[in-house]
């Protein structure tokens, strides 16, 4: 059981001690709250949208959440894979590093939505504090997902980091309210939970329909990425 928890505790601990990525925890929530609102705003205007100033200052959190987490999740694969094939012939097995790789990945994402969170709450204050939590973690899962996927594809750094921006890029300007409706806007893994930290934001409720997307793409996300952790550790003999 020590060892089990050791393996998920160390990329966290790894990461915590960093003090670049400490200031990365605070600093990009804050720009992605303060300065990359005003940017979703003017690019929803000029593609025909109706993304308000302050359904983008919302959903901004959402977005901060969903780059560190992806950007984090691609790392820690990317860094850990023949660390977690040793630690697996070992004896601890190729499902409970996963299972150990994910828990760790989680607790960043705790960690990132908090920031974020807090952020947002100082910036304009939360008409629906619940929901908005809920909706700003769902945005960190589904980017663990997404970053742990490219991670068991791609070994480059470089290529891989790269790779996690366009795809956060495309999600970003094809959401929801940021054209006049319409191409990939129906199919970006998080519009569901931008429809609900939108509405959170504005003092509005959410159908259940949202809810359950949200849950459903969070769910599969997290799923993909514990595939992709334990892929990643089986071991190539």
């Amino acid at each position: 059981m020590n060892g089990f928890a050791e393996v998920g505790g160390s990329f966290l601990r790894e990461q915590i001690r960093a003090p670049l990525n400490l200031v990365l925890l605070v600093v990009i929530p804050v720009f992605f709250v303060l300065i990359f609102a005003n940017v979703l705003g003017e690019f929803a205007a000029a593609l025909g949208g109706d993304l308000a100033e302050e359904a983008a200052t919302s959903i901004s959190a959402g977005w901060a959440a969903a780059f560190l987490c992806g950007a984090l999740a691609f790392f820690q694969l990317n860094s850990s894979r023949e660390a977690d094939r040793r630690l697996a012939g070992a004896g601890l097995g190729a499902w409970r590093v996963a299972i150990a790789r994910i828990a760790s990945a989680l607790a960043l994402g705790v960690i990132v939505s908090a920031v974020a969170y807090l952020t947002l709450w100082l910036r304009t204050g939360i008409e629906h504090p619940v929901h908005a939590a809920i909706a700003i973690f769902v945005f960190a899962a589904i980017y663990i997902g997404i970053g742990a996927l490219i991670g068991a594809f791609v070994r480059g750094p470089l290529e891989g980091s790269l790779l996690v921006v366009l795809v956060f890029s495309l999600d970003v300007f094809s959401g929801p309210a940021m054209s006049s409706g319409g191409g990939l806007s129906n199919f970006t893994p998080t519009r569901d939970a931008a429809e609900l930290l939108i509405a959170a934001g504005g003092g509005q409720g959410s159908p259940a329909s949202d809810w359950v997307g949200a849950a459903a793409v969070a769910i599969g996300a997290l799923a993909v990425a514990l595939a992709a952790f334990w892929a990643s550790a089986r071991s190539r003999a």
